[in-house]
């Protein structure tokens, strides 16, 4: 199997295009090729004519542990091009940054959910790209979460950085196929290529989106530490918008969750009670944690971890976004004046509740906090989106 930038350094009629062209590359530590060698060096050693290099949130060396610390513009020293950031002074490419290249490369390792910003970040450039005359090409990779499609749909009003647009939180589109989409949906009039992975099937086991035995997985991001989180992350991420640690400050990030006042085990059985099915797919097991950082820093946590790897994993029986939505109802209904929701500017997006933000509108916060609400009641709207995003989706599948 081949990922777009190898398939790229590999065959030179599919880089014919680029030659005499200024090329960029927006990249992240995880943008490397087969062997481990990062796309940027990657692409200067195959005689393409690199002028410049942008990085999106946590930087292009990842080095930001958490969301809203920003990355500074820098000077590579070893090639002499400008690195611009596009998660600290700007969000979307300026026409000073805009005007050092001619073609940019978009080799970016995503994780298949609409909150990671990577796929915001796509969507400006491209938007920026159509305004300047530029050319994107995208060197598509995985969607280790599969072609799943779970979540409620952005509601319109509720676009930010971390919703780009109205597609519900699991999409099951890669890179590549996303920016297809973006275009039709915005009526972009960009220049925009996909290089297309070679062998690969989103639907072959083990991996159901991943080449596992093929491929090392490198975190592109931080806290993004192997396929399991992958798999938990369109659920977990929500706990960003909670008061309840998201496992950040321990080495399983974003596979498990907990606080100091909650019982792992009887959040548990009260999951179990409420909507036995949307345990399907996964163990869950009660533990114990201590932040080194972040919320409940030097704090005894219990928890719960969600093994979304084999065995006991299957593809597509496991529900992160409802799991996750469940152990907050499950901890509503067992205290119900727990202190769950935080207050702050996620993402920068002002006046609006941090879990509303993340979940594109109100309705899983509201369903949560309604005392007569069942498991059902938050199944009927979300079904109807996911059925509707199957076949918007449909023209954009390139796998």
């Amino acid at each position: 199997m081949k990922f777009g930038i190898d398939r790229l350094l590999a065959d030179p009629e599919l880089r014919k295009p680029l030659e005499g062209k200024r090329v960029a590359l927006l990249a992240h530590p995880a943008s490397v090729t087969a062997d481990l060698t990062h796309s940027l060096d990657a692409l200067v050693a195959a005689g393409l004519k690199v002028t410049a290099a942008f990085g999106p949130q946590h930087g292009i060396r990842g080095e930001k542990q958490d969301n809203m610390v920003e990355s500074d513009d820098f000077t590579d020293p070893q090639l002499g091009i400008p690195v611009f950031s596009l998660y600290g002074e700007v969000r979307r490419p300026t026409g000073q940054s805009m005007g050092t290249f001619d073609v940019i490369l978009i080799d970016m390792q995503d994780l298949g959910c609409r909150i990671y910003t990577f796929i915001t970040t796509l969507l400006y450039v491209l938007e920026a790209a159509a305004e300047h005359g530029k050319s994107v090409w995208v060197l598509d990779r995985p969607n280790p979460a599969g072609r799943p499609i779970e979540g409620l749909t952005l509601r319109e009003g509720w676009e930010s950085f971390v919703g780009a647009g109205p597609m519900p939180m699991r999409h099951g589109l890669t890179l590549g196929e996303l920016g297809l989409w973006f275009i039709d949906k915005f009526k972009l009039d960009v220049d925009y290529r996909v290089i297309e992975m070679e062998g690969y099937d989103p639907e072959a086991a083990p991996g159901f989106g991943w080449p596992l035995g093929q491929r090392i997985w490198v975190n592109p991001s931080p806290n993004a530490p192997n396929l399991w989180m992958a798999r938990a992350y369109a659920g977990t991420v929500m706990l960003e918008g909670t008061t309840l640690s998201e496992g950040r400050g321990t080495t399983r990030p974003l596979e498990l969750f907990g606080a100091p006042d909650i019982d792992g085990k009887v959040v548990i059985a009260e999951m179990r009670r409420l909507a036995p099915q949307w345990l399907d797919g996964c163990i869950l097991r009660d533990c114990w944690f201590e932040p080194t950082f972040h919320k409940h820093v030097g704090k005894l946590c219990s928890g719960v971890h969600i093994h979304a790897e084999a065995p006991g994993y299957d593809h597509h029986a496991f529900k992160p976004w409802r799991l996750q939505s469940l152990a907050f109802k499950a901890i509503r209904r067992l205290h119900p004046d727990y202190d769950l929701w935080r207050d702050f500017p996620y993402e920068y997006a002002f006046g609006k509740l941090p879990i509303d933000v993340i979940n594109g509108g109100p309705l899983l916060r509201e369903w949560v906090d309604d005392s007569g609400a069942e498991p059902g009641d938050l199944d009927g709207p979300t079904l109807a989106d996911e059925r509707a995003w199957e076949e918007e989706r449909r023209p954009f599948l390139r796998y």
